[in-house]
């Protein structure tokens, strides 16, 4: 199996299958050696890497995400998180514990926005008491 193959194996188990096709159907001309670099290095030889383990790699791409204040990415993990394999799904708690951690290191302002993405999403899930 190819590299890429392997890659999109792993993404699919990631994200799921229905945010990998939404973004391979957006993929054309110019974005499409992105979509392989990704594919091939993010997904096959980092996610691929059996160190972690995939609840561990969620957990740190939350924290990164929060970082860069990239919450589009954010929340798209929040969302495979929450509906990933049951041996790295992630709870609300570990999304809290995440956002908690990342106020200390990363800002108290990105984690404020961090948490109202994520009690969104929570929210869309029935997961989370209280107004949106």
């Amino acid at each position: 199996m190819s590299d890429y193959d392997q890659g999109l194996l792993n993404r699919r188990r990631v994200l799921g299958d229905a945010w990998v096709d939404k973004s391979l159907a957006r993929s054309d001309e110019f974005n499409a050696e992105f979509q392989d670099l990704i594919t091939r290095y993010a997904w096959h030889e980092i996610w691929g890497r059996p160190a972690l383990g995939d609840k561990t790699r969620r957990l740190m791409v939350l924290s990164t995400m929060i970082a860069l204040k990239a919450y589009e990415e954010f929340a798209m993990h929040v969302r495979a998180g929450l509906d990933g394999p049951a041996e790295s799904r992630l709870t609300p708690d570990d999304i809290k514990e995440v956002i908690l951690q990342a106020a200390i290191y990363c800002g108290v302002p990105a984690a404020n926005h961090a948490f109202s993405v994520a009690r969104e999403i929570l929210h869309e899930r029935g997961l989370a008491a209280g107004k949106p």
